[in-house]
């Protein structure tokens, strides 16, 4: 895994790798529209990595459906994510720990019956599954 910050690109080096979209949610903290991404309803064995740099951020195990409309999970691989509270401080956004990229936020103490207690709301678009085997 890729250490805390160790990826690091201008803007101009991010934009001639990702897709526009891909750049206005990793790069800009963007959000997709709910019910739309690639990985809301997948639910195979494997492994699911930054879709910026490519650093493994969660099994496919920890992942659940919470019906809120993009992937959730409730815990991401040791020291893979990043928290960060909002300017307003309502919610704690989500990013790669590796290379800054915004996969989202995280939400606690919703009730749903996970280990953890949390809920971290994933953009598709954030991430890539790589099945296993």
């Amino acid at each position: 895994m890729a250490s805390p910050g160790s990826v690091q690109k201008s803007e101009e080096e991010w934009r001639a790798i990702l897709s526009p979209e891909q750049f206005r949610i990793l790069r800009q903290k963007g959000t997709e529209f709910p019910n739309t991404g690639e990985y809301n309803k997948l639910f195979e064995e494997g492994i699911y990595k930054c879709g910026g740099c490519g650093t493994p951020l969660y099994k496919s195990s920890t992942k659940f459906d919470s019906g809120c409309g993009w992937p959730a999970f409730f815990e991401g691989l040791p020291g893979a994510i990043a928290r960060h509270p909002d300017p307003d401080g309502r919610r704690i956004e989500i990013t790669c720990a590796a290379c800054g990229g915004h996969l989202g936020h995280v939400f606690k103490g919703e009730g749903f019956p996970t280990p953890t207690d949390e809920r971290h709301c994933v953009n598709s678009i954030s991430i890539k599954f790589t099945p296993a085997n």
